[in-house]
């Protein structure tokens, strides 16, 4: 069973109709002991990274999500649920982050190292590159998936990045180790290539039942 982290800032809806149509079995909840039995958890998120980090906080499911993660259960983040992965974010001031993964969320500059502007936020259709083989592209193709943000991660440690797609610059687009994962993109509006991917996700607590 999937449990979807309702925290107040995630776009619950789209996430949900899209495990409705892999007909995967979910709930969701800001329940802590529930989410704790969870076989995966999806932390989904929209708005801003000091608000979810101070929802996240206040509600006590910071320690939740660590100590869910500490069990090797898979964790993944969608959007700002991938960003507040990290450990910190510049967004309206320094915020710290959950610190599972290493780096820092920054904001799209708008202009190129040659001057030429480009829009802010990076919305829309853009290519997704795999960078290395993970559990969660297991036969998946490159394509297009959709993005819609003005902050992305910078990190220094490449083995961390699954996917990228390029908007100016390098962009960690699919992010993963151990058992936490991110997606800075919408899998669950991205066609059949984002569906595949959230479907891999989901499948991750068979393989982790059959390796034990």
């Amino acid at each position: 069973m999937i449990g979807i982290i309702d925290y107040g800032m995630g776009n619950l809806f789209s996430v949900r109709k899209a495990l409705e149509r892999l007909n995967v079995s979910y709930f969701i909840s800001e329940n802590k002991e529930e989410l704790l039995a969870a076989d995966a958890l999806i932390l989904p998120g929209v708005g801003s990274f000091k608000d979810a980090m101070h929802r996240l906080n206040e509600t006590g499911l910071t320690g939740m999500i660590r100590q869910f993660v500490d069990t090797g259960k898979p964790l993944l983040g969608i959007c700002l649920g991938m960003q507040l992965l990290f450990e910190e974010s510049e967004e309206n001031g320094l915020s710290e982050g959950l610190s599972l993964l290493p780096g820092r969320v920054v904001r799209f500059t708008g202009e190129t190292s040659e001057g030429v502007s480009y829009k802010v936020p990076h919305m829309g259709w853009n290519n997704l590159m795999f960078t290395q083989p993970s559990s969660i592209t297991t036969n998946v193709d490159e394509g297009f998936v959709y993005f819609v943000h003005s902050y992305f991660v910078d990190t220094d440690d490449q083995t961390i990045v699954i996917a990228k797609s390029l908007y100016d610059v390098e962009v960690p687009a699919v992010v993963g180790r151990g058992n936490v994962y991110g997606m800075q993109f919408h899998p669950e509006k991205s066609s059949e290539l984002g569906m595949e991917l959230l479907r891999n996700f989901t499948e991750l607590p068979k393989e982790r039942m059959t390796e034990s």
